[in-house]
């Protein structure tokens, strides 16, 4: 489980996030939609003290914490539940598709060489990637570095995985068959939470959408909810402006 309580951020005058609320029971999908700017991956940033929050509580699992009192050793004991898939892959271009993977099981986790590479190699076949352990970033397609990128979050096998944005750097054509991924991730059981545009993903995999507006949670609610039966007309809005042709919120 996962859940953070009143999360504020502010970049200078610029308040982020205004005090939001999430919680995430084990094993479901959480997909979070909005507008740019609307606090989404910062929100993700902060849960994986990427960014630092000003105010709130972060639970993982039996830990709980401050984040503005969030020790050096807090933030690692919380890096050690989580794992986070960025946008554009940021993987190691100096290192094979391999060593990428076998990178945070060896340094942060202290897994020996062998058992590391095995559980890695094992991560890149989940993935599709069997052919491909020797590979560098720059001779691999945008979303075969992407599936390395997940293979790396996968492999440590955290209590949850933040997703930000997993499909936007790719090529239209290569958007599926990450989303297929996602979804035969999500089959086995995996706490995720996702930062997407990608509505069919939204409906099809999600337990609960959650719809950010301005540094706000304005509403939650099962896929069902939120794009069939919107409550709010700041959700109305978005979706309109999304899925311009659909027959939603009407």
């Amino acid at each position: 489980m996962i859940e953070i309580k009143n999360i504020h951020k502010a970049f200078g005058k610029h308040e982020v996030l205004k005090g939001v609320d999430v919680r995430v029971e084990d094993g479901e999908v959480v997909v979070i939609l909005g507008a740019s700017g609307s606090g989404k991956t910062t929100l993700l940033r902060c849960i994986n003290f990427l960014e630092k929050a000003d105010q709130g509580t972060l639970t993982v699992g039996d830990k709980t914490i401050e984040f503005s009192k969030a020790k050096k050793k807090d933030i690692l004991e919380i890096r050690k539940k989580t794992a986070f898939v960025f946008q554009n892959f940021n993987l190691f271009n100096n290192k094979t598709a391999l060593a990428n993977v076998t990178e945070g099981l060896i340094v942060a986790r202290n897994v020996p060489k062998l058992e590391a590479v095995k559980r890695a190699k094992e991560a890149l076949d989940k993935v599709g990637l069997t052919d491909r352990y020797d590979y560098f970033p720059s001779q691999l397609s945008g979303g075969q570095q992407q599936r390395v990128a997940i293979a790396r979050a996968v492999v440590l096998n955290p209590e949850v995985i933040l997703f930000d944005e997993p499909t936007s750097a790719l090529d239209p054509e290569l958007i599926g068959e990450t989303l297929k991924l996602l979804k035969r991730i999500a089959k086995e059981g995996i706490t995720m939470i996702v930062v997407t545009h990608e509505m069919s993903f939204a409906s099809d995999v999600a337990s609960k959408v959650i719809f950010m507006d301005a540094g706000v949670a304005v509403e939650e609610g099962t896929p069902s909810e939120i794009f069939s039966r919107p409550k709010e007309e700041r959700t109305k809005q978005f979706l309109k402006r999304i899925l311009p042709d659909s027959e939603y919120y009407i």
